[in-house]
């Protein structure tokens, strides 16, 4: 059975969130609920009307803040899924009618076709190794497509004119506000439930460092893909909504330049709050349609006034207001979240006489210069090799091929008799391989425990509902916690961990995958002698007691000594010397290439 750890081993494990804390998202829902439907009884007919547009705006505006406060995706495409919904949905009515039956397949037809739409804009804007900024040209692209698409549609779609005139809910004013409030509030409650769900963390992974998701065997761009299709879904659900209770659609509402004003107001409200870009979208739209009335060529200029203000005195917009009362708070008055540990059994690595990592011909250049020519190692379990040479030697650039193989290189590397050209780094991954980098490679805006349930992802799973009790993790990784001091603190954001923490916790979010091979990159660059001391009293566990097998690059050669196995040496791109510490210690060769040195 797995053992639980008492709490008193860990000072930081307990959860300190108070009862209040948990239930205030309820709380906050019934009553905002229960405000919204009473609403239409003290507001004028202009106010429900505007207000119900508003808050079909307030829900597009969440699924930017998914997309670009959380996940780190800005986009300007939202526009054009709502605006693919809407017409979707008026299409459909203009030719079949508002029967019952007709009214759930436009339901059914404003969802499907952004999703597609969403799923082909997802495939086109994430792929190994693209840029966030090549998805936001993506999404400026969507929109001035698909606006396009609506002016040669001809009577389809109306052309410049728009569709009006088609069967919509039979409902009142005051009923099309409160079915635009419900799903407001529906959409923006099922998004802080999952923003602040263990899957929740995902996203601000995915913002925080995409490559270190892909080494903790997770797929970056399926995800980023099923959220842009997800949320596609999303906004063209407000876009039947909208068009129901408008009665008309028109090309601007799947512009280029709607979509940028979305940007706008969730930027003003305060990206990755949720609640700001809601309060944002509705006060400045509401604000808006009373201005330009009263003050029809000035009102823009004050709001483009107002914006600058914002972002020069408050970069977070207007919920930075609150997030700043909420820091002036006592430390002991704000929820902090640390999850108990529990310890799962390790398996130790099978010991094999079959290598576990084959190098053969590795060659690898770039352009006229070859970093690495005709490189042949052989690995297997238990053993722990330190790769050494001078700067540009090609240790690291041997690293980065032997964990990606979409690296354009020469030869053969095979892991467990699997080859691993082509593999993106999360199916190498699979194999059964980690990489610590040479900078600490970990998520700066997480948790040291939410870190760590990433690293078990890939494993275990996460729950898109809510945030375990518990965590658990091989004793090993228990090991670690326990040795560098990171388990008592586990509530503390990444970013706030001295060198020699992040080092420790990326490594033991390495070995929370239960890898059988292990690549280390300078894991003790920058550490004290202790550090460095229990760094080295931790690999010599893992290959001995587990079996793992390890790739060690390190320059400090008193370390090399003390813990590897053997010792591969590289110079200029080859390999020089593959022997044991003796044999490469008392090298003459090895003496003469480190007094030659090298320059990367």
């Amino acid at each position: 059975m797995p053992e639980t750890i008492p709490a008193d081993a860990f000072a930081a494990a307990a959860d300190g969130r108070p009862r209040l804390a948990r239930a205030a998202p309820l709380v906050v829902t019934v009553l905002a609920a229960a405000a919204l439907w009473v609403a239409p009884l003290v507001l004028d007919t202009f106010a429900v009307n505007v207000l119900t547009r508003s808050m079909i705006y307030a829900v597009l505006a969440v699924t930017v803040d998914l997309l670009w406060g959380f996940a780190g995706i800005l986009t300007f495409g939202q526009a054009a899924f709502f605006g693919v919904g809407a017409y979707a949905t008026a299409m459909l009515l203009t030719a079949q009618g508002g029967a019952p039956h007709w009214m759930a397949a436009a339901i059914l037809l404003a969802v499907a076709a952004p999703v597609l739409l969403g799923l082909a804009v997802g495939w086109l804007s994430f792929y190994h190794r693209s840029t966030a900024l090549y998805a936001s040209v993506i999404s400026l692209v969507v929109p001035i497509v698909v606006t396009q698409g609506i002016y040669s549609g001809g009577e389809r779609t109306g052309s410049s004119s728009g569709l009006v005139g088609f069967d919509v809910l039979p409902l009142e004013i005051e009923g099309f506000f409160r079915l635009a409030a419900f799903l407001l509030v529906a959409v923006t409650l099922a998004a802080w439930i999952l923003v602040r769900s263990d899957a929740g963390r995902m996203l601000v992974a995915l913002r925080d460092n995409e490559a270190r998701c892909a080494y903790l065997g997770l797929n970056p761009r399926r995800l980023q893909i099923g959220l842009t299709a997800a949320l596609a879904g999303v906004a063209g659900l407000a876009g039947f909504v909208f068009a129901n209770a408008s009665g008309v659609v028109a090309p601007e509402n799947a512009g280029f330049l709607f979509g940028t004003e979305l940007v706008i107001w969730v930027a003003l409200g305060g990206r990755g709050t949720l609640i700001g870009p809601v309060l944002g979208t509705i006060a400045i739209d509401y604000l808006a349609a009373n201005l330009s009335g009263d003050l029809p060529f000035l009102w823009q200029l004050l709001l483009g006034t107002a914006f600058v203000a914002i972002i020069i005195l408050l970069p977070g917009g207007l919920a930075e207001l609150a997030r700043r009362a909420w820091g002036a708070l006592p430390r002991g008055q704000r929820p902090a979240f640390a999850p108990r540990l529990r310890a799962e059994p390790s398996h130790a690595a099978e010991r094999t006489e079959a290598p576990l990592l084959t190098v053969r011909g590795l060659a690898k250049s770039y352009g006229s210069l070859t970093v690495l020519e005709n490189i042949d190692v052989t690995i297997r379990a238990g053993e722990l090799v330190s790769l050494v040479g001078p700067n540009g030697a090609g240790k690291t650039t041997l690293m980065r091929c032997l964990s990606d193989g979409t690296e354009p290189f020469r030869g053969a590397i095979a892991v467990g008799g699997v080859s691993t050209t082509g593999l993106t780094p999360n199916r190498i991954v699979a194999l059964g391989v980690g990489r610590k980098f040479q900078v600490a490679s970990v998520f700066e805006s997480l948790s040291v425990a939410d870190c760590l349930r990433l690293a078990r992802a890939s494993r275990a799973g996460l729950s898109p509902l809510a945030r375990a009790e518990t965590l658990a993790l091989p004793q090993a990784v228990l090991d670690i916690l326990r040795m560098t001091g990171l388990d008592a603190v586990l509530a503390e954001p990444a970013r706030l961990l001295s060198h020699g923490q992040k080092q420790a916790l990326e490594l033991a979010m390495v070995v929370a995958l239960e890898p059988r091979l292990i690549l280390l990159d300078e894991p003790t660059a920058g550490l004290t002698k202790a550090e460095r001391t229990t760094i080295g009293t931790v690999l010599k566990g893992l290959t001995a007691d587990l079996g793992i097998a390890v790739v060690l690059v390190e320059h400090d050669l008193d370390f090399v000594r003390e813990i590897s196995s053997r010792i591969v040496v590289l110079h200029q791109g080859r390999l020089v010397l593959d022997g044991t510490v003796d044999e490469v210690v008392g090298s003459e060769l090895v003496r003469t290439i480190y007094a030659g040195g090298g320059h990367d």
